[in-house]
């Protein structure tokens, strides 16, 4: 018979910014008993994970387990929500596609469905169906979540949040301080060995010291707490992934939309969020690009510009010191990947957690699939650099042997591999390279659907629609109902 160990006594998280906040409420909720201690060091300006303002479906179930409800953040910190994703200029000049979330997605990547649906909203100067029911939706602007007494449902469809940054670390705060989290304000000067790999404590810059049980680093790239461990490593997805320079631009006008955008230029990319407090954009620029001509060039003005080397620790978990976002995991922010890497890795921290002492079999199995995230994450962004015109803007860059397969099978069947941990579904996955310009390969249903098959699809999608279409309001209506109530 196993015997339950003893909880933690403390946790000392370095970083104050919301994924630091968020996870010292996600480990309080799950211990209790347990002094959680948070260190605000100053902020990292690479850290542009913390900083982006968007991330995908998940985030937004972690936040209900996490006690902040989305109805609290559509009111008080801005938020509103993206259905789909527009790609332009990534599989051509001319080309335009959508990527959705859910799994009502694209049932004419491998049916005969396209062939018999009639011309959708897609995209105005072409008669392309639509590949979604988030997408009829987003072309007829009309949305509203689903609801908890069961009075609303859109099965199959599923939407990400967008949010102020500055309100909603703010309301993290006050969770945090109704939760009773201590906090102290420092640069972490030292790491005092524990003689096992990990720490015994942290010294911040004043000269205070901080024993723990487990140490959480969420300082940002440079890794405060885990770079300072002998074992330290990191892995380089530079062969993959370019180091572009990211700018944040001011925010503009606000915008409700239930859609944002991603344009491939000569220059890079710019990818547009809509937002209730203000829309804004990051801009992604190519090697010998002026960053700040480049944002002149739009329009835009910087607010800051940031190259990001891309790579992962090798093991974020070391010891009794576990990294979370960008201390476990440099990438671009681009479509909100990274951002939902870091949730997800803390999501799984919560999965694994540990009692005293610390198990080893704990620590190796967080480490294996906060590796397989970080690598799939990375395969999503890697997609984006081997679309036609990407490899023309940034250069050709190696495939991992998992993107290799998945693009393969793509464009000659028409399908996509299942791999653990991938941050999309398989069908999402679809939808994304299909936006992307990736060629769309017919699979053996297809070949075998009949005349009368597709036509009975195409009719099932059509009355699914229209049943979604009467089944919410205008988003804008729902919107200011909500705001007023």
């Amino acid at each position: 018979m196993s015997v339950a160990r003893e909880q933690l006594r403390r946790i000392a998280i370095a970083g104050d910014g919301p994924l630091g906040v968020l996870a010292a409420i996600a480990l309080k909720r799950a211990l209790p008993t347990t002094d959680i201690v948070i260190i605000g060091t100053p902020p990292d300006p690479a850290a542009l994970a913390e900083r982006s303002a968007t991330a995908l479906p998940f985030t937004s179930r972690l936040h209900d387990k996490l006690g902040v409800p989305e109805e609290e953040l559509v009111k008080r910190c801005g938020a509103s929500h993206r259905l789909v994703t527009r790609y332009l200029g990534w599989g051509g000049a001319e080309h335009e596609g959508l990527a959705s979330y859910g799994a009502e997605i694209d049932p004419k990547l491998n049916t005969g469905f396209a062939r018999h649906w009639g011309v959708g909203p897609r995209n105005a100067s072409a008669a392309t169906p639509p590949g979604s029911l988030a997408e009829v939706l987003a072309a007829a602007g009309r949305y509203a979540p689903p609801q908890p007494d069961g009075s609303l449902t859109l099965p199959g469809v599923e939407a990400a949040l967008r949010w102020n940054i500055p309100a909603y670390r703010d309301l993290l705060v006050g969770k945090a301080q109704q939760l009773g989290l201590r906090h102290v304000s420092g640069a972490i000067a030292a790491v005092e060995p524990d003689g096992s790999g990990g720490a015994a404590s942290v010294s911040v810059a004043g000269g205070l010291r901080i024993p723990a049980d487990l140490f959480i680093d969420c300082s940002g790239p440079g890794a405060a707490m885990l770079s300072q461990l002998p074992g330290f490593r990191s892995t380089d997805y530079s062969a993959r992934l370019p180091a572009t320079a990211i700018v944040e631009t001011r925010p503009r006008a606000p915008m409700l939309a239930l859609e944002d955008r991603i344009v491939l230029a000569a220059a890079g990319w710019r990818w547009d969020l809509a937002g209730r407090d203000g829309a804004m954009a990051w801009l992604g620029i190519a090697a010998g690009v002026d960053p700040e001509k480049a944002a002149a060039g739009l329009g835009l003005e910087p607010v800051s510009m940031v190259r990001v080397t891309p790579g992962r620790a090798a093991e974020p978990w070391l010891g009794n010191v576990v990294a979370l976002g960008d201390a476990a995991a440099r990438l671009e922010p681009l479509g909100g990947f990274a951002l939902d890497l870091s949730h997800r890795q803390l999501d799984l921290l919560l999965d694994v957690l540990p009692g005293r002492p610390l198990s080893p079999l704990e620590r190796a199995e967080f480490n294996r699939r906060a590796g397989l995230m970080a690598d799939r994450a990375g395969d999503v962004l890697g997609a984006h650099y081997a679309a036609p015109m990407a490899r023309a803007a940034f250069g050709e860059r190696a495939l991992s042997d998992e993107l290799a397969l998945t693009l393969d099978q793509h464009v000659r069947r028409g399908r996509v591999p299942f791999f653990e941990e991938t941050p999309l579904l398989t069908r999402e996955t679809g939808s994304l390279l299909d936006a992307l310009g990736f060629a769309v390969g017919e699979g053996a249903l297809a070949r075998a659907e009949g005349a009368d098959d597709g036509e009975a699809r195409a009719g099932a999608f059509a009355a699914r629609a229209r049943a979604a279409l009467g089944a919410v309001p205008p988003y804008r209506e729902w919107m200011e109902r909500l705001v007023r109530g």
